[in-house]
Formats: C-alpha cells, sequence, structure tokens
C-alpha cells in the first residue's frame, strides 16, 4: 500500500521510524517529528493518539520540515495510510447539521466555498465518491480535515469545532 518514514531531524536526519500500516499511537516509536517521506499512497496525520488533534494530509513526497505540511508543531501522535484512489468523486455539502438546508453538489476542487455555496459554513455533508480534504480557509489553507465515504450529520463528525469551511479539494494520486 505504502510507507511513511518519520524522522525526529529536520531533513530526514536523527532517528526515524518506517511505517506501512496504521498506527493508533506512535509515541514508542519517536518523540517527535521535523521530517517526513511518504511512498505509495496518501496517509493522514494526527497530532494526538487515537486518531484525534489536528490532521495532516500528506501525498507521496518529501516533507523535510514540518512546515512544509503545513503543521502547527512536530508532534506527530498516531496515522492512517490510504492506498491511491482512481475512482470518480462525487459530494453533496449543506449549510446546516443532519443534511439540512441549502445544499451543492460538488465533483471538483473548490478555493472557495464561498464563491461556489454562498455560505460560508457547512454543517453536515455526504461523501458518495472517493477521499475529500476540507481545509478551514480559501486557497486550500488552514486546518485540514480528512472525509471518507459516508455520511457526516454534524461538523464534528470529521473532527472540527467550527463548520467553517473555506476550500476542499479531492485527494488524488497524480498519475
Amino acid at each position: 500500500m505504502g510507507k511513511i518514514v518519520f524522522y525526529e531531524g529536520r531533513n530526514f536526519q536523527g532517528r526515524h521510524w518506517e511505517c506501512s500500516s496504521d498506527c493508533m499511537d506512535t509515541f514508542r516509536h519517536f518523540n517527535y517529528c521535523n521530517s517526513i517521506r511518504v511512498s505509495g499512497g496518501h496517509c493522514v496525520l494526527y497530532e494526538k493518539p487515537y486518531y484525534m488533534g489536528y490532521q495532516y494530509i500528506l501525498g507521496p513526497g518529501e516533507y523535510p520540515d514540518y512546515h512544509w505540511w503545513m503543521g502547527f508543531n512536530n508532534c506527530i501522535r498516531s496515522c492512517q495510510m490510504f492506498p491511491p484512489y482512481r475512482g470518480s468523486y462525487r459530494m453533496r455539502i449543506y449549510n446546516r447539521p443532519d443534511m439540512m438546508g441549502h445544499s451543492m453538489e460538488f465533483m471538483d476542487d473548490c478555493p472557495n466555498v464561498y464563491e461556489r455555496f454562498r455560505y460560508r459554513d457547512i454543517f453536515s455533508c455526504n461523501i458518495m465518491e472517493g477521499y475529500w480534504i476540507f481545509y478551514e480557509h480559501p486557497n486550500y489553507r488552514g486546518r485540514q480535515y480528512f472525509l471518507r465515504p459516508g455520511e457526516y450529520k454534524a461538523c464534528g463528525d470529521w473532527g472540527c469545532h467550527n463548520p467553517m469551511v473555506g476550500s476542499f479539494r479531492r485527494m488524488r494520486t497524480l498519475m
């Protein structure tokens, strides 16, 4: 499926650990993470154990410093791996909880939710096909939230405390 190599030092230096599957608690493998190499798929990194806290979605590549993955700090405590996805993408977003209110269906990336949806808040959504990434701010900036196929009846279901979504994109593997 793929692998992640976590390094304690910047620029792939210092103690490191290779991971090729989900890990609920990385603490026994390394103390902090300042650089990462990802190959063969995508991964979702979490600031806290058991897939909690800030989320960072990384595609295949090299990340020599935690700022390269928009990290708030060098703390990674759990991770999940996802194989490359080559199917279609489709989701419906709603401006109210429980799939209520104004809705709109998307099949492509959206750099500015307000310009297309006319609402700043997404309270619920239905991911019908593909993996998606929500960003707190327009132009794919700020906190990231990973969404897999399923119904999310409240924004807390995808790990956020604030329904403001500024942009979103498909989690795609470039060929």
